[in-house]
């Protein structure tokens, strides 16, 4: 039996206060660092860690809500007690090398579960009048299709086949893509438009003038206050909300950049660890030797 984590940790804060020179705050966040590291993987020795395994414990991290700075830090820690470990013939190879720093890493932005965005739409339906149902169908219609709030803020009458289920809207770069509304989402835009007055543009301020996105931003955040939500909830949450819960239904990932409109498919891959509980379910129920 080799040595423990903890006297392995010993032998590299010597190291990197007696021979680096390193300051004793530095040496205190290694020791903090990897000694948190080690509790992750107490139950077996460091040379039995993989890269796998440490990208979990990384992505756990960023679960965790740890900042990418932070991660990075730690990662560094890791990184350099390996390099240490290599030196000194403990270990035979380094899992940590060829890891990237996550300090670009994006953190997931927060959604809504599928219980709350109901909780959300239903606490809309108190209001009364043409502005009610407006308010009521551009929620609907911002979960149902994923639209950025300016797309939504933009949306013609004309941009709307509400016989086809569907509508055409200008994203990013003027990029046009045509989007699913959905049977919901399509009965609510029904009801508003039955009540409203005649106008080129889709959804009206009280003025009959075209709905900015401030106003839209705080229909929902005054729309939230009232369903009791403690999360803060903003356009773009309905539009996460949109894509998480197509990816847990089963969605293909392409399909859901489509219905984003992301210029490439690097940007929608922000959403695949959100899943990863689902997967490994199946993964464990489907797999002979899971």
């Amino acid at each position: 039996m080799g040595p423990s984590w903890q006297e392995l940790i010993g032998q590299f804060v010597n190291f990197i206060r007696l021979e680096r020179g390193l300051s004793p705050h530095t040496v205190a966040a290694y020791r903090n660092d990897l000694t948190q590291f080690s509790r992750e993987f107490s139950k077996k020795p460091p040379a039995s860690v993989t890269r796998g395994e440490i990208l979990e414990y990384l992505m756990k991290l960023r679960d965790n809500h740890l900042n990418p700075s932070s991660i990075g830090r730690k990662l560094v820690a890791v990184k350099v007690f390996y390099r240490f470990l290599l030196s000194e013939q403990l270990v035979t190879a380094d899992p940590a090398g060829v890891i990237e720093s996550p300090r670009l890493w994006k953190r997931l932005p927060e959604s809504l579960s599928v219980e709350e965005v109901e909780r959300l739409l239903k606490s809309v339906s108190g209001k009364k009048g043409a502005n009610g149902l407006r308010d009521r169908a551009i929620l609907e219609l911002l979960y149902a299709t994923g639209l950025r709030v300016s797309e939504a803020a933009n949306l013609k009458l004309s941009d709307l086949n509400q016989e086809a289920g569907f509508l055409r809207c200008l994203g990013k770069g003027g990029r046009e893509r045509v989007v699913p509304v959905g049977r919901k989402a399509l009965e609510w835009i029904q009801k508003y438009l039955q009540k409203r007055s005649d106008s080129k543009q889709l959804f009206l301020n009280r003025f009959g003038k075209a709905l900015s996105r401030q106003s839209i931003w705080i229909l929902l955040q005054n729309t939230a206050r009232m369903s009791g939500l403690k999360k803060r909830v903003t356009p773009h949450t309905l539009r996460h909300s949109f894509a998480t819960h197509l990816l847990e239904g089963g969605a293909d990932l392409r399909v859901v950049q489509e219905l984003l409109g992301h210029a490439t498919i690097a940007t929608t891959q922000i959403y695949t660890h959100v899943d990863r509980a689902r997967l490994k379910a199946i993964h464990a129920k489907y797999h002979p030797r899971a």
